[in-house]
């Protein structure tokens, strides 16, 4: 069993505490299936290291097909046992409020995993993750209760019962940029609506979902419900999406991926699908935005925060000309607020990124950019730990208009910033892209506020900030962006489907 934290009264507050605070932890890289940790059927084991140190920090074992079949097995009993899928929603919002005391309990704990997994600062993910995890478990523990099933109108001596009935057997697949965070967009809607769940959290950051489904036995879940197996996407991912007896596939990731498993669903058995794939967002700022300062702080978070590992991340900054100069220079002044620095130091404004080889990637666009256009702040590739996973927040200036970095999504803390000077050219940059995931504008125009936001092509539309999202909205995208919604009651459409019972009495 993963060690918790020894108890404290406060929680650490800096860098030397929160080192000790890792050091003390030992971390149990093993698959939860049928409600307990066991070994990968695979045998295969990985070094899982810290990005921002090299330092080993478990030996993470790598499912495979095996594993899957397993997981997927114990899953369906537990589902057609009906302990789960049968409860009441009282029953049901009991279970996820309790599973959000013990999140809240063990949060630090929580917060180091990703931090030492994917080199987020702990200041976010002890603050913000963690806590953010436990408030939307509680979400949908309340929601699920408040749903209400129909009887429409049918004609005289007849009575239809319309209710919302769980799937069955869930496969989620997320990412490694928000891995506690995400991981419970998918988890609790799915948990609250009735399902059985198998979770394939990434490589490069699966303890803390794999924390959360060891825990939810001591919140009362039956065995077999929450199922976590850790592998490669092409081995567990490629496994979940052509599994005849899953039913539904969430999933968080690149475009790429998610097209694939559109093939797999047709190939096996028409599994349904949520899919939240890539972004590559615009932000425009309008001459008449109030205040510009605070306008480029604004868009200094929406792409330098998390180390600019962010699919709805506003890369794309365009500014109407007549401000455009002294925007630069404000953005530039604000970037100097997102210096990067060890992740487990509490002031580090952000951490590494998630790989070496990820970061070389970042490094690579940054270079191109660097050849074709103006690196105006940042450029560069900081040592802090010996490590060279750390990147400067970079703004880019002077890009050509068809260059490959205004459509390819980079994943790092890098900006580009070009001047428009009409607002239907605005709408047209904004939108020249495959993906609509997101988007930001600012004015001080209320008419033009509406007119903007109605013809950008985005799941969410920020108007004088950015990045605005909440439990009670959904998120998700339009074209290559994918389909489906996380957050929100919307989300729970995604796991559960309407079911009609029609009563002839007379």
């Amino acid at each position: 069993m993963t060690a918790t934290l020894t108890d404290t009264t406060t929680r650490p507050a800096t860098l030397a505490e929160w080192r000790a605070a890792a050091a003390a932890l030992t971390i149990d890289g093993r698959p939860v299936i049928d409600g307990r940790r066991v070994d990968a059927r695979s045998g295969q084991t990985y070094a899982k290291t810290n990005p921002a140190t090299g330092e080993v920090i478990s030996q993470l074992h790598l499912g495979d097909g095996s594993d899957v079949d397993a997981a997927v097995a114990s899953a369906r009993a537990a589902f057609d046992a009906g302990e789960w899928s049968r409860a009441s929603a009282t029953h049901r919002r009991e279970v996820l409020l309790r599973l959000a005391e013990l999140i809240e309990a063990r949060s630090d704990e929580f917060a180091l995993l990703d931090t030492l997994d994917m080199g987020k600062p702990i200041g976010e993910s002890s603050t913000i993750d963690a806590p953010g995890a436990a408030a939307l478990f509680r979400f949908y523990g309340e929601a699920i209760e408040k749903l209400s099933d129909e009887i429409p109108v049918t004609p005289a001596g007849s009575t239809a019962l319309v209710t919302r009935e769980p799937l069955g057997v869930i496969g989620v697949i997320v990412p490694w940029n928000y891995p506690l965070e995400i991981a419970t967009w998918k988890i609790a809607p799915a948990l609250a609506a009735g399902n059985a769940l198998v979770v394939k959290p990434p490589v490069e950051a699966s303890h803390s979902v794999l924390l959360l489904a060891e825990i939810a036995a001591e919140a009362g879940l039956p065995a077999g419900i929450l199922n976590v197996v850790p592998g490669r996407g092409s081995v567990v991912g490629t496994a979940l999406g052509r599994h005849m007896d899953v039913d539904m596939l969430g999933f968080t990731g690149s475009t790429e991926v998610a097209k694939q498993l559109q093939v797999y669903a047709g190939e096996s058995n028409m599994k349904r699908l949520a899919l939240e794939a890539g972004g590559k967002s615009a932000n425009v700022i309008f001459a008449d935005t109030d205040d510009l300062a605070a306008a480029a702080r604004k868009a200094a978070f929406g792409i330098f925060y998390n180390q600019g590992e962010v699919c709805s991340a506003t890369s794309r900054i365009f500014v109407e000309r007549p401000v455009y100069e002294e925007f630069v220079h404000l953005l530039e002044d604000a970037a100097e607020d997102f210096q990067p620095g060890d992740p487990l130091d509490p002031e580090s404004a952000i951490g590494c990124l998630v790989s070496e080889k990820h970061a070389d990637e970042v490094w690579e666009c940054i270079e191109q950019a660097r050849a074709e256009g103006t690196i105006v702040q940042g450029g560069n590739r900081p040592a802090i730990n010996g490590r060279r996973t750390f990147v400067e927040p970079t703004i880019v200036t002077d890009l050509p208009a068809d260059h490959r970095l205004h459509s390819h999504e980079i994943f790092g803390p890098v900006a580009l910033v070009t001047p428009f000077d009409t607002e239907e050219e605005a709408i047209a940059k904004a939108n020249e892209t495959p993906y609509g995931l997101a988007a930001a504008l600012w004015t001080g125009s209320m008419s033009r506020a509406h007119r903007v936001s109605a013809l950008l092509v985005a799941g969410t539309v920020s108007v004088n900030t950015v990045d605005a999202l909440g439990f009670t909205t959904p998120f998700g995208g339009f074209k290559q962006s994918g389909f489906g919604r996380d957050l929100s009651v919307h989300a729970l459409e995604n796991y559960s489907d309407f079911k009609t019972t029609w009563l002839q009495w007379g």
